[in-house]
């Protein structure tokens, strides 16, 4: 399949798992969103539980980079009073990623063998001496 054509069948909805969506935010600190499960009548699905995530952003040198996590609740009021623990674990979660990938990014790096210079003719080769770029 070439970049221009399109799987249909990836894009078809499921309808045994849709939701409705509803947007609670404090203007401040950040936003919650409830999933209601329903029907494809539209109306509630009281067979699954209704979800909650929670959305923020934290800041880096880079700029803000978004958070988006689940909290474990019951209600809209357990889900205002969860949204602190659950964004500071997903805060925790995310830096342990950035250092994973820290990390395999050093990883990557080969240090040029010593007397090697820039590889010989033609510069910067991958031969003896040279280096690779990740």
């Amino acid at each position: 399949m070439n970049e221009q054509e399109i799987d249909i069948d990836s894009l078809r909805m499921n309808s045994e798992d849709l939701y409705r969506e509803e947007i609670f935010t404090d203007q401040r600190v950040g936003t919650l969103r409830r999933l209601t499960p329903v029907t494809t009548d539209g109306s509630d699905d009281n067979s699954r539980p209704v979800r909650y995530l929670g959305q923020s952003q934290m800041m880096t040198p880079m700029g803000a980079l978004p958070l988006n996590f689940e909290i474990e609740a019951d209600s809209l009021q357990q889900a205002v009073d969860n949204y602190a623990e659950a964004a500071r674990q997903a805060v925790e979660h995310t830096l342990e990623e950035l250092k994973e990938l820290r990390r395999e990014a050093a990883s990557q790096i080969v240090i040029p063998e010593t007397g090697g210079g820039m590889g010989g003719p033609g510069g910067m080769g991958g031969g003896p001496g040279g280096f690779k770029l990740p």
